[in-house]
């Protein structure tokens, strides 16, 4: 965090009554309880549904240093989507030589199906969420992207509310960039979709229901769009077309924000047990009679160990250097990598390549020998599955602990939406780790976030 925004915020908060800033803080924990802002924890045997965890510290950023963030960005997900349509047609930066064929092919994310689909205006990747982080050296890293289906926006918002409501006039002092039309950006990027077949398309979210754990977050996108949230049961496939049911009858759906995983989506293709999904969708998507948001197959760019070569899929189909550059990475699918990290896994970060949310990974210098052990067979044991990271020492930023400040590591997962244009929504979701020297932010994990303003 750049030190004079900090000092300023500081300074203001410092002028407060004794007790206030502690006051303010039991408030907004108070009201996020009232709001019923809450999430589930996977794994959790009680299926616990807990408040999100929130601290009233603004993160600030300057308006120099999104532009920087803003512009590496745009160039990432501009390549990612170029890099999906030619996994799926042309494979060309396969025959290059640039990536190996079979470690795409062996990709969970890869399925021959998806080479027969054709999204709208050949867009993958609709939503993204890029997660960054800042090292002691000051630079900004990649730490990995999110493109199945990204979550946390709706924290981004209820986050801003809050701060509103808690620094009001510190906010109108620093001049803080709006995130409150980020509706009104998906709902336009949805509309754009469903092309020129109508003037008032039909459009909708569906989500596996209440038992996800970002339902809350479902139902809030679909309230503020103003469409429909929907489950599969919802929905159904009819002469190749989608569906709604009402209690008017049959209305037919023209885009679909899908927040379910490929796997869930058609049980006529994918999982024949799934009741989350719809018999028939991934035909009517193929046909051009609906659009999915993000589109079928974008998962592939999902696969860490596909992240570790984004800088080169950017320079292939940009001729670019990235602007923000990946965190240092070794693919344990390599012969090389995987002695290395074999040799020196008590100091590394061990992920899956499909993990997410803190599942699945090992944190080795916070690790038992025991957890070590186990890891290190599961790695030998399935090299493809697994990649390895040095310890980032993320950034820290002030938090409200026992009515003081104190510095906690974050990071921070800015939005993107990919429609006519490319946005990126000034801002996004710091995340927090609240447990002291702790390096993990995941909500799921014992984290909590903070709102991120940007300075205009």
């Amino acid at each position: 965090m750049p030190q004079k925004n900090t000092e300023i915020i500081i300074k203001t908060l410092n002028k407060l009554k004794k007790n206030e800033l502690e006051q303010r803080q039991k408030a907004a924990e108070k009201a996020f309880l009232n709001l019923g802002i809450t999430f589930n924890v996977y794994g959790n045997s009680n299926a616990e549904e807990k408040i999100f965890p929130f601290d009233i510290i603004p993160r600030i950023i300057d308006s120099k240093e999104w532009e920087y963030i803003e512009k590496g960005l745009k160039q990432r997900i501009t390549a990612l989507n170029l890099f999906i349509n030619d996994i799926y047609t042309e494979k060309k930066i396969i025959k290059d030589k640039i990536i190996p064929e079979d470690l795409i092919l062996s990709c969970e994310s890869y399925k021959k199906i998806y080479e027969e689909l054709t999204p709208p205006h050949k867009i993958w990747c609709h939503i993204t969420g890029t997660d960054l982080v800042r090292d002691k050296d000051g630079q900004i890293y990649v730490l990995e992207d999110n493109l199945r289906c990204p979550s946390g926006i709706s924290y981004v918002f209820e986050n801003r509310q809050m701060t509103k409501k808690t620094f009001p006039q510190i906010f109108e002092t620093l001049k803080v960039r709006p995130v409150e039309d980020y509706p009104v950006r998906l709902f336009e990027m949805l509309n754009f979709l469903a092309g020129e077949k109508t003037n008032n398309p039909v459009v909708c979210v569906l989500t596996p229901g209440i038992y996800n754990s970002a339902y809350f977050e479902h139902s809030f996108l679909a309230r503020q769009m103003g469409v429909e949230l929907v489950e599969g049961s919802d929905l159904l496939v009819k002469d190749d077309k989608v569906f709604m049911k009402t209690t008017k009858g049959l209305q037919k759906v023209d885009v679909i924000y899908r927040r379910l995983d490929d796997s869930y989506l058609d049980p006529l293709v994918f999982n024949k047990d799934s009741l989350l999904g719809v018999p028939g969708l991934l035909n009517a998507y193929k046909k051009g009679n609906v659009a999915l948001v993000n589109a079928p197959g974008a998962g592939i760019a999902d696969d860490k160990a596909i992240y570790s070569f984004v800088p080169e899929i950017i320079k292939y189909y940009l001729g670019e250097e990235a602007i923000i550059p990946n965190v240092p990475t070794y693919l344990c699918y390599k012969e090389k990598d995987l002695s290395y990290v074999l040799e020196n896994i008590k100091d590394l970060v061990v992920k899956t390549v499909d993990g997410a949310g803190g599942y699945g990974m090992l944190i080795g210098p916070k690790s038992t020998g025991e957890e070590i052990s186990e890891f290190r067979e599961k790695v030998k044991a399935n090299p493809r599955k697994y990649i390895a990271q040095p310890v980032i020492s993320l950034s820290r930023v002030p938090v409200m602990a026992d009515n003081n400040f104190e510095g906690r590591h974050v990071d921070l997962r800015p939005y993107i939406i990919y429609g006519k244009d490319i946005f990126v929504l000034p801002g996004g979701l710091t995340r927090v780790a609240l447990k002291k020297g702790s390096l993990v932010v995941n909500s799921s994990q014992g984290g909590g976030s903070k709102d991120t303003w940007v300075i205009a």
